[in-house]
């Protein structure tokens, strides 16, 4: 293919980030951020990467198809334009897949009906994902636009990993049943973490744990995801900055019942105000570990609940995988935090699992090992990159279309 480059394009609600690559060698040509569509004091920050100097813009924008237009406006004038016949696709994150979508898929009317029908099992997700989709449509309607989904990945789960054990007919008929999120992350993160030990990802089992705001867990068995911590929403499993994590259902009718909440007071509380901002009224992990170093109580607690469903997973997904060949962290926290690293495998040795201080305590945006030499399990800090993946994904499907043709 001549045309080399892939625009990603990750709408939410009231914003759009975006990258534009050169899948040539992966490179980065520009990025930004559109937030507070939809307001009179909307941002725009635009980052050539040849240059690395960043542009801010603030002003009206009204909805997402202004700010695409302004987003393809600093392209053009980076001479980026989306009008460049060096664009190949444009390759959109979308949360929701389903059962349905298992791999990136090229967008027609039929998968925009598909994508609109769940709309109910991610109403905060979906609809910002196809307004950009729809957006997009508009200005290059001669060019491949590509769904890459955060639950396609976890759709390897097998039917016991992935079932409620709720009524099969109930279930059925409403897609009741655990999807997953984060998928383009642990995608990346597992098949990097094989090649950070040397070896193809089809030979390595990986535990991923991807910890920012949002965190996730996967049991990642010879590249294939057999387990995952989130559920039919990104609510289910580990503590996370403003959501519960795993909780009994019932806490949901005693709030209905004794706390005389409604439905969507509970649906607040456990997505926005729960986690660690429920904990300690913090949701920044540096902050929390300050505070815990000044000998906040109310913030240690926090942190140590917080590391004890960590904990739990990671012995859970032991027991899935029978054998770990290495753990991953990414994400904001996983990255950068080496005390939540350590505390996770501490007093896990029996299980092969240690860091080395002064490897976890190295701050590096390369791949690294911080378990010691040796060590039976490998500990790894490997960033994450999903636009880089959904990138690799969509440009991976346009160029086997064409070479269907």
């Amino acid at each position: 293919m001549s045309a080399t480059r892939v625009l990603v394009l990750n709408s939410g609600s009231s914003s759009v980030k975006y990258q534009l690559l050169d899948m040539r060698d992966s490179s980065r040509l520009a990025a930004g951020l559109v937030e507070r569509i939809g307001e009179q004091s909307s941002r725009l920050k635009h980052t050539p990467l040849a240059s690395g100097v960043a542009r801010e813009w603030t002003g009206p924008i009204a909805d997402h198809d202004a700010a695409l237009k302004a987003v393809a406006q600093e392209l053009a004038q980076d001479g980026l334009g989306l009008d460049s016949p060096e664009l190949a696709a444009i390759g959109h994150r979308v949360v929701h897949g389903g059962k349905t979508f298992t791999e990136p898929t090229v967008i027609d009317e039929t998968v925009l009906a598909e994508i609109e029908r769940l709309i109910p099992v991610a109403p905060l997700h979906n609809p910002a994902n196809l307004t950009g989709i729809r957006t997009a449509r508009t200005l290059r309607p001669d060019l491949p636009q590509i769904a890459v989904f955060d639950t396609a990945f976890h759709t390897t789960m097998p039917e016991s990993a992935a079932r409620y054990a709720i009524d099969v007919e109930t279930a059925d008929a409403h897609r009741v049943r655990r999807y997953g999120f984060h998928g383009t992350s642990h995608a990346y993160v597992s098949r990097a973490t094989a090649k950070l030990l040397g070896r193809a990802p089809e030979d390595v089992n990986v535990i991923v744990l991807h910890l920012g705001n949002g965190a996730s867990a996967s049991a990642v068995r010879a590249g294939r995801c057999v387990d995952t911590s989130m559920g039919l929403t990104p609510l289910e499993g580990l503590v996370m900055g403003t959501r519960s994590g795993d909780l009994d259902p019932a806490v949901i009718f005693h709030l209905m019942r004794v706390g005389e909440m409604s439905t969507d007071e509970i649906d607040t509380l456990l997505n926005k105000k729960s986690g660690l901002i429920g904990l300690c009224g913090d949701n920044d992990m540096r902050e929390i570990r300050r505070r815990v170093d000044e000998g906040d109580e109310q913030a240690k607690l926090a942190f140590d609940i917080y590391i004890h469903r960590l904990k739990k997973y990671i012995g859970a997904y032991y027991a899935v995988l029978g054998r770990v060949d290495a753990i991953a962290f990414t994400a904001g926290v996983g990255e950068n935090a080496a005390p939540v690293r350590e505390a996770a495998v501490a007093g896990l040795e029996p299980l092969g699992l240690a860091v080395d201080d002064a490897l976890n305590a190295v701050r590096s945006d390369e791949p690294r090992l911080i378990s010691p030499a040796g060590a039976r399990v490998a500990v790894a800090v490997v960033p994450t990159d999903e636009e880089l993946e959904i990138a690799t994904q969509t440009y991976a499907l346009v160029e086997e279309k064409a070479t269907e043709q």
